[in-house]
């Protein structure tokens, strides 16, 4: 791998379904105009289906290799062109994108839909012998074999028809909820006076001063950009504006108006419900968990009504000591949404002596980017160097060599600031997939994308202990992506059970939280000075406050998904009304709300990933505290054994093998609720 790049002007114009001439295999995003996208996409997928066709209509007796195989290696280009343009339209959208993104919603949908229900594709996938095959190639096999009868591909005529019009349809409004959210987020913001800023932490204040020069204005605004939003909520003392910036979040995508997806989300729901029924299964829930690690329904609710008990009896204590602070303030105890954030951060100040303003100048983004590298190399060995002058999809990102005992494993990119143009929230993307069995292909090494939405500050960009966590979070997914080492790219790195895929992300979180990283790593930004030990203490000490709080707000969330999808109809249905009784038999705790009502809640409704699914996050939390507890009892949270074997059984693995048989392999036993409880400090509650 050498590292000069290609010269984008050497037989232009460059094709963005064409193999990348980047040395990294990064496409071509400096080519991607809306009409060579739209070119690209129409030759990838007229390519993509003569493929389908000849691996279909092939007179050979079907075999692991002129069937599977030959689907594995079909559609490149039409994975290369979707990187490109999915790429832009999560983190750099614009009107000509955002167009182009809704011509080709339905588009895709009928091609994957004609690809994935075809019948005689699926009779020959069913025909290709077991014997032989290794342990990859039949679990590959097997997960053609499902991914066919779970599209609808042993449907009859009519029944194929019809599952092929609800998925375009979910794919058109997938789409729309999209773009209505991030109308609502990029559209509004809250202009502050000199007043209101005077009794601001200098972080909040810069970044609140970034956000005004990124939307063309003099002085400060705050956005609904959760690095905006909840900052100020936790730090603003003038309670109106609390309450106008909170009242804005909550109601992203039920404003009214062309951005309200209430409507959207009822048609959604139906067509789930119709979707799973075609399918043999009652309810949706029924159909998307099947393949999954939790099986069935009952066990999530389960999962989820275990630990709701606790977090809400910790939530109601931790309430009525804000009421407290509160009142011994001067300040209204009557604790609402938009107060709690505010009064928590008080009492935290006053019960553990510590306050966010005192903790950020210790976790500047930098130094966390370096904290997540050198824990990668203590536990992998693996080196970053960071490599200039990549056209890379926004200038803001950053990419690294990533190398193993100078060897070439990946190429990391990070995309960490919030813009306009840009989707909420945090996640990760392999922007290529890594594989091994294709001889005119060779070895492909991933290149592995970051996204998170930090408030960029003037001088540094500093984090919240929260922020920092969700840095830890993606790259513990990147890892992911980076050590794969399977065969085939439908197994690879994240490609996994969806309960399973943030096991790798949330047991990567808890290393920030060891003071043999804390000590190196969170330093100040302007002296360069450790964190005091004083301070870190109070902060460990401190890491399960508000526990209460926060597990709550994401349980609604989960349990509003479940239940919405163990619905048997959608007549009549309207989501917030649907949310709100669901919280209701809860005794959703006043002053909380659910950390994703439904019209903004893309985990759910801006496509199928995380539809009925959102639980995995407390699925996955399951294990990844008992994961962690392995680092542990060896007396050292780097050991090299253990760290092998995370490594050797879960991530070099990906979906290569049953996720019960990977963690087994890890931990010897199954994993216990009880472990995640404690971590969370519920268990004194329950």
């Amino acid at each position: 791998m050498t590292h000069e790049t290609a010269d984008p002007s050497v037989n232009a114009p460059i094709a963005l379904d064409a193999p990348s001439a980047d040395p990294y295999g990064l496409p071509p995003f400096a080519a991607a105009t809306p009409q060579a996208i739209r070119d690209a996409f129409a030759r990838a997928l007229a390519d993509h289906k003569s493929e389908i066709a000849a691996i279909r209509d092939s007179e050979a007796a079907p075999d692991f290799d002129n069937t599977i195989a030959a689907l594995e290696s079909a559609g490149r280009g039409l994975g290369r062109v979707a990187t490109v343009f999915y790429t832009l339209a999560s983190t750099c959208s614009d009107d000509a994108i955002r167009e182009l993104e809704r011509e080709m919603a339905p588009v895709m949908s009928r091609h994957w839909s004609a690809v994935s229900m075809d019948p005689k594709l699926a009779a020959r996938v069913d025909a290709v012998p077991e014997d032989g095959l290794t342990p990859e190639q039949a679990r590959v096999l097997f997960l053609w074999r499902q991914g066919y009868e779970r599209s609808g591909a042993r449907l009859d005529e009519a029944g194929r028809s019809r599952l092929a019009e609800i998925m375009e349809e979910l794919s058109k409004l997938a789409t729309q909820f999209s773009q209505n959210v991030l109308a609502d987020e990029s559209g509004w913001f809250m202009e502050l006076t000199a007043a209101d800023i005077e009794d601001l932490p200098e972080s909040l204040v810069a970044s609140a001063a970034r956000a005004a020069k990124d939307r063309g204005k003099e002085g400060h605004v705050v956005t609904l950009a959760r690095s905006s939003v909840e900052p100020f909520l936790k730090l603003a003392p003038r309670r109106d504006l609390r309450e106008r910036a909170w009242r804005a979040w909550v109601s992203r995508g039920a404003n009214g108006g062309e951005t309200d997806n209430r409507e959207i989300i009822a048609r959604i729901v139906a067509l789930r419900i119709e979707r799973a029924n075609l399918l043999g299964y009652p309810t949706f829930a029924e159909f998307k968990l099947a393949p999954e690690m939790a099986k069935t329904p009952d066990a999530v609710r389960e999962l989820l009504m275990r630990v709701w008990g606790p977090a809400k009896a910790k939530a109601e204590a931790e309430a009525a000591r804000l009421a407290e602070v509160a009142a011994e303030a001067g300040a209204n105890p009557e604790i609402e949404a938009w107060d709690w954030r505010y009064w928590s951060e008080k009492t935290r100040a006053r019960d553990h002596a510590l306050s966010e303003a005192e903790l950020k100048p210790y976790f500047p983004l930098s130094g966390m980017i370096e904290a997540a590298f050198d824990c990668a190399g203590r536990l992998f060995g693996l080196e970053f160097r960071e490599v200039e002058g990549l056209a890379l999809h926004h200038p803001d990102a950053r990419a690294w060599e990533v190398t193993r005992g100078g060897e070439p494993v990946a190429l990391f990119v990070g995309d960490y600031f919030a813009r306009p143009s840009k989707r909420s929230g945090a996640w990760m993307s392999q922007m290529v997939g890594q594989e091994d069995f294709d001889p005119a292909v060779g070895r492909v090494r991933p290149v592995i994308l970051n996204v998170m939405n930090f408030a960029q500050g003037e001088e540094e960009t500093l984090l919240s202990f929260d922020d920092a966590r969700t840095l830890f979070h993606e790259f513990g997914h990147a890892l992911h992506g980076m050590l794969s080492d399977v065969t085939y790219p439908s197994v690879a790195g994240t490609s996994v059970a969806r309960d399973f895929v943030e096991l790798p992300s949330q047991l990567y979180e808890h290393w920030l939280e060891t003071p043999e990283v804390l000590t190196k790593h969170a330093r100040h930004y302007r002296t360069g000075e450790p964190i005091p030990a004083a301070l870190m203490e109070k902060m460990l000490a401190a890491r399960n406050f508000g526990q209460g709080f926060a597990t709550v707000e994401y349980l609604a969330s989960a349990l509003t998904d479940h239940e919405m999808h163990r619905l048997t109809s959608a007549d009549g249905f309207d989501a917030s009304a649907f949310e709100a009784g669901v919280l209701e038999r809860l005794g959703m705790p006043r002053g909380i709300v659910s950390r994703h009502a439904a019209p903004h809640f893309l985990h759910v409704f801006s496509g199928d990933g995380y539809s009925a699914g959102y639980y995995s996050y407390m699925w996955s939390e399951v294990m990844d505290a008992d994961a962690f507890a392995a680092f542990e009892e060896a007396g050292d949270v780097f050991d090299a054994a253990t760290a092998k074997r995370l490594a050797d059984d879960i991530l070099t693995k990906g979906g290569s093998r049953d996720p019960m048989e990977e963690w087994l392999a890890f931990r010897g036993r199954e994993p216990d609720p009880a472990a995640m409880i404690r971590g969370r400090g519920l268990d004194d509650a329950a």
